[in-house]
């Protein structure tokens, strides 16, 4: 009885979830961004969430010319959804808008290399990968066993040993980028100007300002402050109600 009250009240709040979600499109498409943004809202805090939900709220926002909650909608929509070209593509409108204009430093040497590699897919995309590799290996492995030519053992031997060394690769790749995802934790500025102090109290002077809209990195919390890292390398305290996480 409680599994079937369960799938009921489950199946409801999916049906009131697609409801609102073709609302708030109609009321966009009537040019009613903030009655859209509205419904879309009252979505994500029913618990459901997905990358087109986040991507149209953040289109409503745009719209409203609100740069922080246009950003941080986009840049949720991205996480759920990394190689989207179109969520990409707004987000970079959306990031125009913002004030602060900060070129990121980019990564060199070795430590690029592993990063575009183990980037290139998802942590979950590269796990798939392990696993068939893996079945790949079994099937070489037997090949191998079953083989009565020694020509045949030869290839069904090399294919194993290069499809492990892949499967290991593969593995490898996808720690890094599950450990890079756990502890990354990125958010975006949404007051309209925010002071970073050089030290996590008020009387500590300011390092310099941020703008509405700026993504940064959150390195520790202590109190009411926030130590963050921008894409240009600079560090400095801000209060923890001046950004929002992302994760």
């Amino acid at each position: 009885m409680k599994n079937i009250l369960y799938i009921f009240l489950l199946s409801t709040q999916v049906f009131w979830a697609q409801s609102a979600f073709e609302k708030g499109n109609d009321l966009y498409q009537k040019g009613q961004y903030e009655k859209a943004a509205e419904s879309y809202e009252t979505i994500i805090k029913s618990g459901q969430q997905s990358a087109e939900l986040y991507f149209n709220l953040g289109n409503c926002y745009y719209k409203m010319h609100k740069v922080a909650p246009s950003v941080f909608n986009f840049e949720k929509a991205l996480l759920l959804n990394p190689n989207d070209s179109e969520i990409q593509n707004n987000l970079a409108f959306a990031q125009k808008m913002a004030i602060d204009d900060i070129t990121e430093v980019p990564t060199v040497g070795f430590a690029k290399i592993i990063q575009d590699f183990t980037s290139g897919f998802h942590y979950d995309t590269w796990a798939w990968v392990a696993v068939a590799l893996s079945v790949l290996f079994l099937l070489c492995f037997v090949g191998y066993y079953f083989s009565s030519k020694t020509g045949l053992k030869r290839i069904f031997f090399t294919s194993m040993l290069f499809v492990l060394l892949f499967a290991i690769v593969s593995v490898f790749a996808g720690f890094l980028q599950k450990n890079h995802h756990e502890n990354d934790r990125p958010a975006v500025v949404f007051a309209e100007v925010a002071s970073v102090k050089s030290e996590p109290n008020s009387a500590a002077p300011e390092a310099f300002a941020l703008h509405a809209g700026t993504k940064v990195y959150v390195l520790e919390s202590l109190n009411n402050y926030k130590k963050i890292r921008l894409l240009d390398q600079k560090e400095g305290w801000i209060e923890k109600s001046a950004i929002k996480e992302l994760k």
